[in-house]
């Protein structure tokens, strides 16, 4: 059995493909380039060129797949449909999508398909920590509008579920609600990265139109800006309500943003 990895190279595909090679499964692992990437995967994971945003060009990648995971990312929603649709007709038997946020084309098109599926629809990621990592270097400060909480997961642990998904038998239909095991606030995560990287780190507020304009400035388009920083200012109770999905469906509990930050502490 073959399992295809989209977004194998992003903050939750990576762990998709450890999670599975941990498990003794046979990975192929999608990135546009597989000669820069080969040092970031074990030796064992098969390395295809390609990305999920040109389905057209998939037909090799998807030859002899039995399980498909797929990661909705910008562009996927015109074009996602259509790679489910070649998926299933290469002979993909299990699907799982983490979704961009909402039930948009791709992932109605997976709970189409005909075969087996899991939808992830995981709340807000502790990798969205990040891109504060400029800011706190470069003048020790964290600047957001809403400092509202926010029951953020763990990217290994959406991998894990994605890979119980996947292997065994019993998820099909579902659509698990991801979080970690604490609502925490913005000025909450930089309390525990000043205690962890042991630097005085300040919070600062800004006006809703000031994170819009932060967010076009790096290309984002405005509609896709206002709706980031609409969903936190009106976030949903499954964003900031803890769910005990992730020891349900693996066996241990959900990661903490503790632990996440002592993983990727020298980002900071």
């Amino acid at each position: 059995m073959t399992t295809l990895v989209t977004g194998a190279t992003g903050n939750t595909g990576r762990h998709v493909v450890a999670e599975l090679v941990r498990r003794g499964e046979r990975v192929r692992a999608l990135t546009r380039d597989p000669a820069a990437n080969a040092g970031r995967f074990p030796a064992e994971v098969e390395l295809v060129a390609g990305t999920h945003n040109t389905p057209e060009k998939l037909d090799a990648a998807l030859h002899g797949v039995d399980r498909l995971h797929i990661t909705v990312t910008n562009g996927l929603a015109e074009v996602g449909p259509e790679l489910v649709r070649r998926a299933v007709a290469a002979g993909v038997q299990r699907l799982t999508v983490l979704w961009g946020g909402w039930v948009g084309p791709v992932e109605q098109a997976v709970a189409d398909s005909g075969v087996e599926w899991t939808r992830l629809e995981a709340q807000e990621f502790m990798s969205n920590t990040l891109t504060w990592a400029e800011s706190i270097r470069a003048e020790g400060v964290v600047r957001e509008p809403y400092d509202l909480p926010s029951a953020l997961v763990h990217e290994a642990d959406i991998a894990a579920v994605a890979a119980v998904a996947l292997l065994d038998d019993g998820h099909t239909g579902q659509a698990y609600n991801l979080t970690g095991p604490d609502p925490l606030t913005p000025s909450e995560r930089v309390a525990i990265l000043s205690r962890t990287l042991r630097r005085d780190i300040a919070f600062e507020p800004m006006t809703h139109e000031q994170a819009i304009d932060r967010l076009t400035a790096t290309g984002v388009s405005r509609k896709d800006a206002e709706y980031v920083v609409g969903w936190y200012a009106e976030s949903s109770d499954s964003s900031k309500t803890v769910d005990d999905t992730v020891v349900r469906v693996t066996g241990r509990p959900a990661r903490t943003y503790t632990q996440w930050v002592d993983e990727h502490a020298d980002r900071f």
